[in-house]
């Protein structure tokens, strides 16, 4: 449904109106919600789509969907019954003092399709709840199967049905299906998917493809984590003549529009990584196999030839073209440390051709690295890191190191990235706003409680750059960066060019992981008919662009969530074994109320801290767990004490 009305309000041609949503779509029309202009329905100009939000006895907010305006004030008695979490169609009503309001038209809807709910005990009588709030989920045991203490399971908001049983919450296993059946996300596809990603041959015939460029002779390389399968970049560096290769797997050779395949990846739109496993965008046989730029064999590449001027360290020119590599080999992150430390040396030629250019190639990258903080930033948070074990309890947390070579393959693919970003106008862009006024001003404020005081320099970047040298004098690079983070906008997609701040680009977008992300197989798509000049091709990759955007940066934020709600729960099956128990944490939030990140036998378990007054943002202190809700995955903790500094003698 959020789909079907983010579309209406940017616009849905005739032609791509779902079955099931035509009758929605004509019923619509009829009320005289949307306009039909052009083959193309679009809400009316008074009309707005969105989300009830934050209601209370004055009345509520709604919550735009599908563009970024003011929230609409809605008064109670204009709600027509709407409750928080509702997905409406609202009228905005003019001539009112103030800012804007709207009244209620149609309830049509839950923002959030599916829940999960868990059978719980309360007060010696079983209850399904919502995983979440813990609020009644309204069903009663007869509608349940498996109706029994911690039973989990999956509901369907719109239709009010339990569409799911997926398990008992004392099954670490359970983890997995909750975060994902909250989103609708499955591993399996459908059989028309397998059977057209089986239907590709499973080798590359090189004489089938004459017009492409071949580059079977360029030492290529992959770098990437050691559990990766799905290799989306390869590279190669000629120092002689200072040319860079950047080959992206070539998805869209195979991912045809309208196929099944591509519907599928359309509702996927990114892969999602969870300690233990990936669950793909693509099929197998094409995301870890035909498509996955693998070692030692024959693979279609769309390739950037970048000439990169040695002095000033810009980009010359550049190509971009269809291209036939053959990686020489297959290197993890740990590799090329190891060789840039001299604790690895090349096992055969092949290899040797590979590495005889790493030196050079990391030498360039840090100078671009170098160039790139003149006008963007450096944040230095961390990523964590969890290992869990067969049964899905935790082994291990650490939170990631950024190493050279990791900073070696961001600059290649910022610089293709980049490079694709200046090809079009209008398209697929990531953006990244400047933050506002106010989230400085938070971001101040913060700073200052915990000392750091920082004049405003003359520029938001001159002031950043101040500050982290401040926090640097405190050893609280990480933390500090975290919140100079939390006060920036968020990155999305959008079919207009607006910069990235972060970068300190003026233009950019994705385009060198085509198998995990949907938006660089669309500007894939756009790229190769710009360059066809194939007009028809190219209006038609753009003419939903608007909606597009909205709804692959809405699925990224769902890729997002899962992953962090995963570790979620797996910490919280963690504390709920260690219950009475004290660790070291440090206070991560100190606003209404206290969270402390711990940092002891496991590191960044997130817990909710019943305290005295006087605890301060970064304070290092000692928790003890008091309890753990599998079921919303809360752990809450107590104060036990400072932890004292160890002074040098």
């Amino acid at each position: 449904m959020k789909s079907l009305l983010i579309h209406l309000t940017h616009g849905l041609y005739d032609q791509d109106i779902a079955p099931q949503e035509r009758e929605l779509v004509a019923q619509w029309y009829g009320m005289k919600l949307l306009t039909f202009t052009d083959g193309k329905y679009q809400f009316s100009t008074q009309y707005r789509a969105g989300i009830v939000s934050l209601a209370q006895t004055s009345g509520a907010y709604l919550q735009t969907i599908g563009e970024s305006i003011r929230d609409h004030f809605i008064d109670t008695t204009q709600l027509m019954g709407a409750k928080n979490g509702d997905l409406v169609i609202a009228q905005r009503l003019l001539g009112k003092r103030g800012g804007p309001s709207a009244k209620v038209i149609l309830i049509v809807g839950r923002s959030e399709t599916f829940s999960v709910a868990l059978l719980a005990a309360k007060n010696g009588t079983l209850v399904l709840q919502d995983i979440r709030t813990e609020q009644s989920a309204g069903f009663s045991l007869s509608d349940l199967p498996e109706a029994r203490e911690g039973s989990v399971y999956q509901i369907n908001n719109q239709t009010n049905t339990v569409t799911a049983y997926l398990g008992n919450i004392s099954d670490p296993k359970v983890d997995e299906k909750i975060v994902l059946a909250l989103y609708n996300k499955h591993d399996e596809f459908q059989e028309d998917v397998l059977e057209m990603a089986a239907s590709f041959p499973k080798i590359v015939d090189a004489s089938l493809y004459p017009a492409r460029r071949d580059l079977r002779h360029l030492p290529f390389c992959t770098i990437d984590p050691v559990t990766a399968k799905d290799f989306d970049d390869a590279i190669c560096y000629i120092p002689e003549t200072n040319t860079l290769y950047v080959a992206i797997a070539d998805v869209s050779e195979y991912v045809k529009p309208f196929g099944a395949i591509d519907a599928e990846a359309i509702y996927r739109s990114f892969s999602i990584y969870l300690p233990h496993r990936s669950i793909p965008m693509l099929p197998r046989e094409l995301s870890e196999t035909l498509c996955s730029l693998q070692p030692l064999v024959d693979r279609l590449a769309y390739t950037f030839e970048l000439k990169i001027n040695p002095s000033t360290y810009e980009v010359d020119s550049f190509e971009l073209y269809e291209s036939i590599i053959h990686s020489h080999r297959r290197f993890s992150y740990e590799d090329i440390d190891a060789f840039l430390e001299g604790n690895l040396t090349a096992q055969n030629p092949k290899e040797a051709l590979t590495l005889a250019y790493i030196p050079a190639l990391n030498e360039l990258t840090g100078k671009l690295r170098d160039e790139r903080y003149k006008k963007g930033y450096h944040f230095r948070s961390s990523e964590l890191e969890m290992r869990i074990d067969e049964e899905g309890n935790i082994i291990k947390t650490e939170f990631a190191v950024e190493t050279p070579s990791h900073g070696l393959i961001e600059d290649c693919m910022l610089l293709a990235n980049k490079a694709a970003a200046s090809m079009y106008e209008r398209g697929v862009f990531r953006i990244h706003e400047t933050p506002s006024a106010m989230k400085l001003q938070s971001l101040y404020q913060e700073l200052a409680s915990i000392g750091i005081f920082v004049e405003f320099q003359g520029s938001i970047k001159d002031t950043i750059t101040a500050i982290q040298a401040e926090a640097e004098k405190r050893e609280l690079i990480s933390e500090v960066d975290t919140l100079i983070i939390r006060a920036q906008m968020q990155a999305r997609y959008a079919p207009y060019n607006m910069g990235h701040f972060g970068l300190g680009f003026d233009y950019y977008t994705h385009f060198t992981s085509p198998i995990r992300r949907y938006s660089d197989l669309i500007v894939h798509r756009l790229l190769k008919a710009i360059k066809a000049g194939d007009t028809e091709e190219g209006s038609y990759v753009l003419r939903n662009i608007e909606s597009l955007c909205t709804s692959i940066s809405e699925k990224e934020r769902e890729a997002s969530d899962i992953e962090i709600r995963f570790q979620e729960r797996k910490f919280a099956r963690w504390a709920h074994t260690v219950i009475g128990q004290n660790f070291k944490a440090r206070v991560m939030r100190a606003e209404d109320q206290i969270i402390a990140e711990i940092h002891d036998v496991v590191t960044g378990a997130k817990v909710n801290v019943t305290t005295p007054f006087g605890l301060m943002l970064f304070d290092d202190i000692i928790v003890k767990i008091e309890t753990s809700n599998l079921g919303t995955a809360k752990i809450t903790g107590s104060f036990v004490s400072r932890v004292e500094q160890e002074v040098d003698e």
